[in-house]
């Protein structure tokens, strides 16, 4: 109890705390934006909740093996829920009101680094846990039901990559992006459908079909990916003129709009494609080198 406790408080504090970020006239200002941290830490705390309820589950219960793979994937879920605190808590989300480059940073964090991290970590039955007695049940029983289609459907490789194309492609027509850049619900929101498409992605690409259909599949998935999203950043670092008002209209600092652009793109277009060219290739040997029957796509079984 007491350990649950303790982490519960350290989360408040590491999201709720105010962070602190230099603003144009050399004061602070305070970082705190309550439609992204407060959800955050709702999940983070959900999931310490089902964890320690199945802890107390498995005491006494001759299980090493499992317990380190349960274990583990705690370590995965924790690492990406870190990262995506971490434009919270530090000034970062700021920078990302005036700075293309540092908004597109945060949201290479959430779909390239957190996603694959909580993906990896399998989090949905601890979360499930967490969640009231009755409630779980009714979850559980839905889940096997008449959402057990759908969900196959929304993992589908294709499908997956699929909507998280389209996802990236329309939060990126300037209209879009501008309204989200300046109504914290529709940034929230704007967020909210990177990380949940990257999530689907990341799952059906990790937890999904298995086989050698699924290693392959996979990594034309991750292929694809690249290229998309690495059109999408060639566009913004080739453009000849500033595509967001907003940004554009941004005076002071040391890259001016189009530079602050071109910057963003760069990030979309190098370290992100190293990324899913990383993870093909992954897929590529796995494919090459197992015969891949009665085993999980990727590194997830």
């Amino acid at each position: 109890m007491t350990g649950a406790r303790t982490s519960a408080i350290l989360l408040a504090t590491l999201l709720l705390a105010p962070a602190p970020a230099l603003a144009h006239g050399g004061g602070v200002e305070l970082a705190v934006d309550p439609w992204l941290g407060l959800p955050l830490l709702g999940s983070g705390l959900l999931y310490l909740a089902g964890w320690r309820r199945l802890a107390l589950r498995r005491q006494g219960r001759p299980a090493a093996g499992r317990a380190t793979g349960a274990r583990r994937r705690a370590l995965l879920f924790a690492a990406g829920w870190l990262l995506l605190a971490l434009p919270v808590i530090t000034p970062l989300h700021v920078w990302g009101g005036r700075s293309f480059a540092a908004h597109m940073v945060e949201h290479e964090i959430i779909m390239v680094l957190a996603a694959p991290l909580l993906a990896l970590g399998r989090p949905l039955g601890v979360l499930l846990w967490g969640l009231p007695d009755r409630l779980r049940r009714r979850l559980v029983r839905a889940g096997r039901t008449g959402l057990r289609g759908t969900w196959r459907r929304l993992t589908d490789p294709l499908t997956a990559t699929l909507l998280q194309t389209v996802v990236l492609w329309l939060w990126h027509i300037p209209a879009a992006f501008e309204a989200a850049v300046t109504t914290p619900v529709l940034h929230a929101a704007q967020h909210a459908s990177f990380l949940g498409a990257a999530l689907l992605f990341w799952w059906a690409l990790s937890v999904g079909r298995a086989g050698r259909l699924g290693h392959g599949a996979a990594a034309l998935c991750q292929f694809l990916t690249a290229l998309q999203s690495g059109l999408l950043g060639t566009l913004l670092t080739l453009a000849r003129t500033p595509w967001y008002p907003t940004y554009a209209a941004q005076a002071g600092g040391r890259l001016s709009p189009l530079e602050d652009q071109q910057l963003a793109g760069l990030v979309m277009w190098i370290p992100a494609g190293l990324v899913h060219a990383a993870a093909a290739f992954v897929l590529i040997a796995l494919w090459l080198n197992r015969s891949g029957r009665g085993r999980d796509v990727l590194w997830a079984e």
